[in-house]
């Protein structure tokens, strides 16, 4: 079977990037990141991944002003001639609108700093400490419209610990994340992912929701 050819877009470090980019090095995963595209000119992840000697590309959101749908257009147009099969958003500040996502149904891929439904958006590390949970984590999820709401792939939960802060419960989050999202990416593009009723099932079994698990 041939490998899923994959498009990572970036707006920062990329390090989750880097996580995809190493898993992918094995010539038995099933798919290879065909391209880095970035907002932000400036963003690290775009050197580290031209020094893997993948293609990167810079769709700058800037000169689209308040133009969401120009700036896509000019996203999707630079994704194209790549003949990518699946994306994965890896820390992409910016929001996508219904058409950017209905071009790629069930092959847009995100991961979220949280368990998800539980700390959608931003600063989950402060909320989850605020909040005196026990347990925290990361989610690999397909996007949908509404924001951190698509159907659940991946999960893994991290304990909170008495003396956490933000920094050191964000550190082993970003572990947990980095453990995931090639997990992740290999059940997709290994076809073994299916969705119904907004619920992942890998291989005929329902994702189990965040609270199950057991902490790492």
């Amino acid at each position: 079977m041939a490998r899923k050819r994959v498009a990572i877009l970036i707006s920062g470090r990329g390090s989750n990037m880097v996580a995809l980019i190493e898993a992918a090095k094995d010539a038995t995963f099933p798919a290879e990141i065909a391209l880095v595209v970035s907002n932000e000119p400036a963003a690290g992840g775009l050197e580290r991944a031209s020094a893997s000697g993948i293609a990167t590309a810079v769709v700058d959101h800037r000169p689209f002003g308040k133009d969401r749908a120009a700036f896509e257009r000019a996203l999707q147009a630079a994704i194209e001639p790549h003949a990518i099969d699946l994306i994965c958003l890896a820390g992409f500040m910016r929001l996508l609108t219904p058409w950017f996502i209905a071009q790629w149904p069930k092959r847009l891929l995100n991961i979220h700093p949280a368990l998800l439904p539980a700390f959608k958006g931003l600063d989950t590390h402060a909320r989850a400490l605020a909040a005196g949970v026990k347990q925290h984590g990361a989610t690999v999820h397909f996007v949908v419209p509404e924001m951190d709401s698509g159907p659940i792939i991946a999960q893994e939960t991290v304990p909170v610990l008495p003396n956490d802060t933000e920094a050191t419960l964000a550190a082993r989050v970003l572990a947990a994340e980095h453990r995931i999202y090639p997990l992740a990416l290999r059940l997709v593009a290994e076809g073994r992912v299916r969705v119904a009723d907004n619920r992942c099932l890998v291989d005929g079994v329902l994702v189990a929701p965040a609270g199950s698990a057991k902490p790492a």
